[in-house]
């Protein structure tokens, strides 16, 4: 079901996942609530891209552990998180796991700590707080299955043969979860805490804590994602507005610090292999007369891209590279 009532956090739809969790839902009444559940994510795709999930499975225990976990890790002084930073040339990846914060001539005010995927071996964990670690490795695991689904409802919002998406993005080495940290806002006009922009991958999640600040882009204006305790934020990102030729909108968003205080968040990015082929599907386009609105691409050479924005921030965030460098 969605609402879009004050109570429930403004202008975002609210979906509720309980038809999906459901030990026993084939019978009417339940695929009528799953099909009302998967048409108002088809409706918040083809109109913002942002939309808030409920009952989505992940513990809200874990959840409030999580951010209040991360609070006290960014609280630590600089020295004890530069520990967590990996030695210089120890990675080759372009944003190495670990503690990171934006360079001074950066737009974006934040620090964060990068965690991919634990079986991996690549993540570098701080000692402290306690169970940081373990808090960290249960959002991972409860984000990625949440990811599954959400995936699942797209591949039925958007008409395709069922589990073509499962099978187009079944590797889940490339997901990643950011614990963020956003500076309090230092004047009126110094408010960025991360410019406006649209995430590059398949959707991402993001829990909040009850500061505020993250702002989705609407048809009147920048609307309020409000923190709303025990709810998730999701928004599709790129590779669903390329596949749909632009049907379902990558939703552009943005950070705005407030003053007196740090706003916390976790943002997990539900990704793509780097080695797929992205470009807009034949049901979006030549099947039904119309032309494509981007050229394909492999997805490894946007991240590069992508990541470039962040290793060698531009102070303009008008130089930012985004989807449209393949838009035709």
């Amino acid at each position: 079901m969605a609402t879009r009532s004050s109570s429930n956090g403004g202008a975002l739809p609210v979906v509720d996942l309980t038809p999906f969790f459901l030990a026993v839902n084939d019978d009417a009444s339940g695929a009528t609530a799953r099909a009302r559940a998967t048409d108002a994510v088809r409706e918040a795709c083809m109109s913002t891209g942002f939309f808030r999930v409920v009952s989505h499975g992940v513990p809200r225990e874990l959840m409030a552990r999580a951010l209040e976990l991360s609070a006290a890790f960014f609280a630590l002084p600089d020295e004890e998180k530069a520990k967590v930073r990996p030695a210089e040339g120890s990675s080759s990846a372009p944003l190495p796991a670990g503690y990171a914060r934006q360079p001074a001539h950066s737009a974006d005010k934040n620090e964060y700590l990068l965690v991919f995927n634990p079986k991996l071996w690549l993540n570098v964990y701080p000692a402290e707080p306690a169970r940081f670690r373990d808090a960290l490795e249960e959002c991972y695991a409860n984000l990625t299955d949440l990811g599954l689904l959400i995936q699942d409802i797209l591949n039925e919002c958007m008409g395709l043969p069922p589990g073509f998406l499962a099978e187009y993005n079944a590797d889940r080495n490339f997901d990643f979860l950011t614990p963020l940290r956003y500076f309090p806002a230092t004047s009126a006009k110094e408010t960025n805490g991360i410019c406006a922009h649209e995430d590059g991958n398949l959707v991402t999640f993001v829990l909040q804590d009850d500061v505020g600040g993250l702002e989705v882009l609407g048809s009147d204006g920048w609307v309020p994602a409000e923190p709303v305790k025990g709810t998730i934020i999701a928004n599709i990102g790129d590779i669903v507005q390329v596949l749909s030729n632009k049907k379902f909108k990558s939703a552009t968003h943005r950070v705005v610090r407030k003053p007196g205080a740090h706003r916390h968040s976790l943002a997990f990015f539900f990704n793509l292999h780097g080695d797929r082929w992205v470009e807009p599907l034949p049901q979006f386009a030549g099947n039904v007369g119309e032309a494509p609105r981007y050229r394909g691409f492999k997805y490894g050479d946007y991240m590069q891209l992508r990541m470039r924005n962040k290793t060698h921030p531009p102070s303009r965030p008008e130089d930012v590279v985004d989807i449209t460098h393949y838009a035709i």
